[in-house]
């Protein structure tokens, strides 16, 4: 059976990708305070009339989910400097930008691309970063625009970009009136989706490993919830938790070694700890109501998890080293689905008001803040540097994906041609 199972993914693998459509985006409300950056067209040495990626257009369009600068209107440029002497100082005061990106593609002889990127303080009147990939193949450029995107973040605002990062998320279309679902990976944008399973099953909950090499989901492919961690390229895939009844909601703790799940093996559905070394299970809670969806701290020192055991669905912490137990959750009926912000501040759930909406709870000082206005959401997921918050909602009886910035409210959709959408998992920092 381990066999048949591995011979299955590495199908997969070889899938053509571009037999599934990339996620588009619709920026569904910008923000009046964006900060205007100035983004010059790159300068392209190569064979072709036109570079392989518009660098800049990736760039801007990345700096625009943010909700904290958009890109200068190209037709407004004054002028296009190629280096730090081209630059007319006054001329850019008076268009009111403070930031200018600049740079060049240069095709090489092997077929690759050499890529040069310069980013200027108009007011300080130098250049604040300057940085060059050589080796890099057509493929990989969108990646490297991601990587602009995050230093360009990172130096305006002191926190590193989550451009150049993935995202896990489920599909789901009719084939010949039959279900199918796939389990995809893609760029932050949505670009680039690659599919890690397909099945005619349900697939849900995939949960990235902190060093973004396997993901940990749960799959209905023998016909029940088991609960299978695989690796990204496809040469390992094991099926590590098939008791009787639910297997569901994993989660990987911070470190890596252990991951929380739900199980119901013991009478109702609690949560658990299994070691992944040992594959031993450590019984977390034990109560009559349903006990689910558990998230890790960022210090791995406790969970948060969602329970009815007073009623209603709520919001509860508990301590792993004393086994202390306590609510968090207090405004409204229906609180659900946490997900804890990587410098562990903040609590995203699903609040119900009037329909489902994405909510934030400040642990610090108890703010509550409702962010969404979309509809039916579910499944919050934070951006690595937790200032965007991933998650699943309905628009016209579709279910689409959608991002919103935790401060500036600004909310983008992203949605497949065909289908529906839903399951998203935002994942770790790729390597720098």
């Amino acid at each position: 059976m381990k066999k048949i199972i591995y011979t299955l993914v590495s199908f997969l693998f070889m899938w053509n990708a571009s037999a599934y459509a990339d996620l588009t985006i619709q920026i569904d409300q910008s923000s009046d305070n964006a900060v205007p950056i100035a983004l010059v067209p790159f300068e392209w040495k190569g064979t072709q009339l036109h570079p392989p990626q518009n660098i800049t257009s990736i760039v801007g369009n990345d700096l625009l989910r943010s909700g904290k600068f958009k890109a200068v209107d190209e037709t407004k440029l004054p002028s296009r400097p190629k280096t730090l002497d081209d630059i007319d100082f006054h001329q850019w005061k008076q268009l009111g930008v403070d930031n200018l990106l600049m740079g060049r593609i240069t095709e090489e002889a092997n077929g690759t691309y050499q890529i040069e990127m310069r980013f200027v303080d108009l007011l300080r009147k130098e250049q604040v970063i300057g940085k060059r990939w050589s080796g890099i193949s057509k493929t990989l450029l969108r990646q490297v625009a991601h990587k602009m995107s995050d230093l360009i973040y990172e130096e305006l605002t002191g926190i590193r970009g989550a451009f150049n990062t993935r995202m896990a998320y489920v599909t789901v279309k009719a084939i010949n009136g039959k279900k199918q679902y796939s389990l995809e990976v893609a760029d932050s944008d949505g670009y680039n989706s690659q599919p890690i399973l397909r099945s005619s099953l349900p697939i849900m909950s995939p949960s990235w490993s902190p060093d973004g090499q396997h993901l940990a989901y749960v799959s209905f492919e023998n016909g029940r919830s088991q609960i299978v961690l695989q690796s990204l390229d496809g040469k390992s895939r094991q099926i590590i938790a098939k008791f009787k009844g639910i297997n569901g909601a994993p989660a990987w703790s911070p470190d890596g070694k252990k991951l929380a799940l739900t199980l119901s093996k013991d009478g109702s559905a609690d949560v658990y700890i299994m070691d992944m070394k040992t594959r031993k299970l450590r019984r977390l809670t034990r109560n009559w109501a349903i006990e689910t969806e558990a998230v890790w701290a960022p210090n791995g020192h406790s969970l948060f998890f969602n329970s009815d055991r007073r009623g209603q669905p709520q919001i509860f912490q508990v301590f792993l080293d004393t086994g202390e137990m306590r609510r968090i959750s207090y405004i409204g009926r229906y609180n659900a689905n946490p997900a804890v912000s990587p410098d562990g501040r903040y609590v995203a759930m699903v609040h119900a008001n009037g329909g489902f909406h994405i909510a934030v709870l400040d642990l610090y000082n108890e703010e509550f803040n409702i962010l969404t206005k979309t509809y039916l959401d579910e499944s919050p997921t934070f951006s690595p540097n937790g200032e965007m918050i991933l998650y699943a909602m309905n628009q016209g009886g579709q279910g689409k994906l959608a991002v919103v910035s935790v401060n500036s409210n600004v909310t983008q959709i992203l949605s497949v041609q065909e289908g529906e959408v839903r399951s998203p998992s935002w994942g770790p920092y790729l390597p720098r």
